[in-house]
């Protein structure tokens, strides 16, 4: 059975991770086009801020305190939105965190607790979203927020790397499991490239310089353009960023090349000029600098990859006018060699 994904007015949608970033900016957007939105995150302050100041832009939102790396609490979130809005027809896990470290350098408490936060509560949400879904009437959306890196690797980053190919492969599962139950779920993995959110600025830092992203970076916009496209129309996955798609093929055709290619990007993850104590980051309890969507670092706010991959209608038209636009040009400059 298929799902029968509804325009976002007509939706209630729960984003884990609302509180900045790319999830913010999907709360507010999602509310924007008119759905109900329930807004999850560790950081009550920050929540209540996000819930006013869409109430006070005419947007209809609530919050509840969540900890994904808690299980009890995911199952909470779940009940809660159920009691207030009736249910869910949308479920974006986005919530994660990153640990800027060498892996011999990395404790493995700080490993295992990325791992709680980043898999399991990906794992959490997925199942409380999908037990809803499968007995909604035309069922529903589980969109989970990856990466580039769950298709390649690199240095400084492994825990987080590591965790995006475990929420890949899980992703993966649940969805050949919902079609193989004739469920009407769609499961989608979105996969942003380098994308100027605060994940920087918010991460566990062990490197001893100012942690940063690499370039080409893009704006999280373009994320949640990828996520609400996918809670309105069934997509497998979507690959935020053309740089970021042009990395993971490389890394698959050239997968040795690319090892060695990979070595400079320890450079590109910190500022070697930045010398910067130990950070703590949110990896096991917020800091309080929640609230923005954008981080240090700028990106650009257009990806023409994305743009196609999401709309391939546009991409076969802009094709046929380019070949009818050739064939226009060859006519005339085959009239013009008869004269």
């Amino acid at each position: 059975m298929s799902p029968e994904l509804k325009p976002l007015c007509d939706q209630v949608v729960v984003v884990t991770g609302a509180t900045s970033g790319h999830g913010l900016c999907t709360a507010q957007m999602a509310a924007a086009a008119g759905a109900r939105v329930m807004l999850a995150a560790r950081d009550e302050v920050a929540l209540r801020s996000v819930v006013d100041e869409i109430r006070a832009n005419g947007g209809t939102a609530d919050h509840v305190v969540t900890d994904v790396s808690q299980e009890a609490d995911v199952a909470r979130l779940a009940e809660r939105t159920i009691e207030r809005f009736g249910g869910f027809d949308t479920w974006v896990n986005n919530a994660g965190v990153g640990i800027y470290a060498r892996i011999l350098d990395m404790p493995t408490e700080d490993h295992r607790q990325l791992f709680e936060t980043n898999y399991w509560g990906v794992v959490y949400g997925s199942i409380a979203a999908t037990r809803h879904l499968k007995t909604r009437p035309g069922g529903g959306a589980v969109i989970n927020v990856g990466s580039i890196n769950g298709d390649m690797s690199g240095p400084v980053l492994a825990a987080y790397n590591a965790s995006k190919h475990a929420i890949k492969g899980f992703t993966d599962a649940l969805r050949i499991e919902m079609i193989e139950a004739k469920a009407p779920v769609s499961v989608t993995l979105i996969k942003p490239s380098a994308i100027g959110t605060p994940f920087p600025q918010h991460g566990r830092n062990l490197t001893g310089r100012r942690a940063r992203l690499p370039s080409p970076l893009y704006t999280p916009d373009l994320v949640a353009r990828a996520i609400l496209d996918s809670a309105q129309r069934p997509r497998r996955s979507v690959t935020v960023g053309g740089a970021g798609k042009f990395q993971v093929l490389g890394a698959t055709m050239l997968p040795w090349l690319f090892d060695r290619l990979a070595v400079a990007m320890a450079d590109k993850l910190v500022e070697p000029d930045q010398r910067v104590g130990r950070v703590e980051g949110n990896l096991y309890a917020p800091q309080g600098n929640s609230g923005h969507i954008e981080g240090r670092q700028k990106g650009r706010g257009f990806s023409t990859f994305t743009k196609v991959r999401l709309h391939p209608k546009m991409a076969v038209g802009a094709v046929m006018l380019l070949g009818a636009a050739g064939g226009w040009a060859m006519t005339r400059r085959g009239k013009h060699a008869l004269a």
